[in-house]
């Protein structure tokens, strides 16, 4: 396995490649595709960290988990709360910040905060030419040009693999709570968050449970402004029935479990579904799912059904679209529409004109 400590190993590897390579970080969130293996966990460390600026620069490989440690330190945090993925698919290892920009993993608190790419402020990178790359900077305002900030952020490795990262990070809220109503259908819990996420007291997560008929929306800050948001919220959601209130380390429980999608334990393939948040019930009435969850206010939907389902058929129809997070056969990302691919193909064509990176 290919395993290079710094940027210029790494560019010397990728000018020196004689076929596709199979990158990876710390192999918690895909097996790599076809190819000669090659991992950034040696390229590790906090390069740069100034809480006053609220912005971290870190390598690649760099453990989620030093970089949460430091962030905590300093009483900040990383604004997209990223997914662990390891109990959904079985995987050892440590999550990678490299690995979290690199899928753009993002988790409930989207809603409020935005996803992984709209904290990521600058990336280093080396493409498929073996050229290093540097883009953005240390503030939001240094973005200029063509944006490959945003541009590798979701890009799954395939035009390059990330050496750094600059992130903007924000401080960690003091306590939070969660009100759960309970026993709404699907269509009625996707109203109900919809009039939490609407209302004028920052909900940071709105989820919903159909097996469980919980529907859960948080809230976080200071204590005083907790207990105040969360008396008027309940009154919003008082149409849709009495919210019962968890308290501050229930609440966090709670958003873990939904964080990591731990209600898709269990054996069969995992789909994550992008729609708009109208049409979730459609998704789960139609996808008759052995297990659902609800995460974004109903526009992000977890399914677990039977090895080899075609959702896809399943959902025929119905706008935006559906990757298995979990599973085996073709299929795995969603297609894009002929303008887009020809679009996808032109960018990977510039920056990886020799296909190393096609199979990740």
């Amino acid at each position: 396995m290919l395993r290079p400590e710094t940027e210029e190993q790494l560019a010397e590897m990728v000018r020196g490649a004689n076929g596709p390579l199979a990158v990876r970080g710390g192999g918690t969130r895909h097996l790599p595709g076809a190819g000669e293996p090659l991992t950034t966990s040696a390229m590790t460390g906090i390069t740069l960290y100034e809480p006053g600026a609220l912005t971290l620069v870190a390598r690649a490989g760099t453990p989620m988990v030093e970089i949460e440690t430091a962030l905590a330190a300093q009483n900040q945090r990383l604004p997209f709360e990223p997914m662990d993925h390891r109990a959904l698919l079985g995987a050892e290892g440590q999550p990678t910040i490299g690995g979290a920009v690199a899928m753009n993993v993002s988790g409930p608190r989207r809603v409020q905060a935005g996803a992984c790419r709209d904290s990521l402020i600058g990336v280093g990178f080396v493409d498929g030419t073996g050229a290093i790359v540097k883009n953005g900077g240390r503030v939001m305002k240094n973005v200029t040009g063509y944006d490959l900030v945003k541009l590798l952020a979701g890009a799954r490795g395939t035009l390059g693999v990330l050496t750094e990262v600059s992130l903007k990070v924000l401080p960690a809220a003091a306590t939070q709570a969660t009100l759960v109503l309970e026993g709404l259908s699907v269509e009625n819990a996707v109203r109900a968050m919809a009039a939490g996420l609407g209302s004028p007291f920052e909900v940071t997560g709105a989820a919903h449970d159909p097996a469980a008929r919980e529907t859960r929306l948080r809230i976080e800050g200071l204590a005083g402004s907790v207990d105040y948001r969360a008396g008027r919220l309940a009154e919003v959601l008082a149409p849709f029935g009495a919210a019962r209130r968890l308290d501050a380390d229930a609440s966090e429980a709670v958003w873990r479990e939904v964080r990591d999608a731990g209600a898709m334990a269990g054996q069969g393939d995992v789909w994550r579904v992008h729609v708009r948040a109208s049409h979730a019930p459609q998704v789960v009435a139609r996808a008759q799912a052995e297990a659902a969850l609800l995460d974004w206010g109903g526009g992000l939907v977890w399914l677990r059904l039977p090895e080899g389902t075609d959702l896809r058929a399943r959902l025929d129809g119905i706008p935006g679209h559906a990757t298995r997070v979990r599973g085996q056969g073709p299929g795995a990302t969603p297609p894009e529409a002929p303008a887009l691919a020809a679009l996808t193909d032109g960018i990977r064509a510039k920056f990886d004109p020799r296909g190393l990176f096609g199979a990740a």
